[in-house]
């Protein structure tokens, strides 16, 4: 079921499907909830039907949500007039949507920049999360190479918008298996990229201005799964590291 939420300024998007448990999935950028079709696919597809409720909300700018009109700007030192898409926005957006389905507490699941938004969930309302998993995400903040190259990219993204950009992206965010294998996953991800120079700017701006979480993962008392590619450019292992810290049984890294 596709469904519409307000969320401040802005009218979001999100999908929902199956039954019971109910698990939320927060895709990657530049890309939106059909990411996690194939995942979802897989376990409603079971002997007996959905073996949980999959909520899947496009993020703002991402999907068919809109990017709302109010975005503050100044938090990205060295873009100080781009747009800001924050991870506590994203997060208050999430809880919002939450709200409006009437869904006290759930276990959450994010990629990327979906990961982020979980560990500013974990700020905001950790009595909402009975586990997180995090794919390919890290709780650090980005060291100083990672922010030169999201300065760049919005220069490019201001000079020559955003194809050419996305284009290195689907080739980056498959792994080189994959792409030798089975192509045809580079051409859907590349396809599903459908963010505005405008909103690709404000997320890049977002990304580099987000706090860093080392001591917030800390603090977590859910079940916590921290796992990426074996193949994976983008997150270093040691990184994810971060992660394992003593939380319980029920927990692992």
């Amino acid at each position: 079921m596709n469904g519409k939420y307000r969320s401040q300024d802005a009218q979001l998007n999100y999908v929902e499907t199956g039954s019971g448990l109910p698990i939320v999935f927060l895709h990657p950028t530049p890309l939106d909830h059909d990411y996690w079709r194939p995942l979802v696919h897989e376990f409603d597809s079971l002997p007996g039907g959905p073996v949980f409720r999959a909520i899947m909300p496009d993020f703002r700018g991402h999907g068919d949500s809109k990017l709302g009109a109010a975005l503050p700007v100044g938090a990205f030192p060295r873009v100080p007039d781009a747009p800001v898409l924050t991870t506590q926005q994203l997060a208050e957006d999430v809880l919002t949507l939450l709200d409006t389905l009437h869904v006290p507490e759930a276990v959450f699941v994010g990629c990327s920049i979906g990961g982020y938004v979980m560990l500013e969930l974990w700020r905001q309302a950790p009595y909402r999360m009975r586990a997180l998993a995090f794919v390919c995400s890290k709780p650090q903040a980005d060291p100083e190479p990672a922010l030169i190259k999201r300065a760049a990219n919005i220069g490019i993204a201001r000079q020559s918008g955003v194809s050419a950009l996305f284009d290195g992206m689907a080739n980056l965010l498959i792994g080189e298996n994959t792409r030798q294998h089975r192509p045809e996953i580079a051409a859907e991800c590349r396809a599903r990229m459908t963010l505005t120079p405008e909103a690709f700017i404000a997320v890049q701006a977002g990304l580099a201005a987000r706090p860093d979480s080392t001591t917030a993962v800390e603090t977590i008392d859910s079940p916590v799964l921290a796992t990426a590619g074996g193949q994976d450019t983008a997150i270093d292992p040691a990184d994810m590291e971060a992660f394992r810290v003593p939380r319980g049984a029920a927990s692992s890294t």
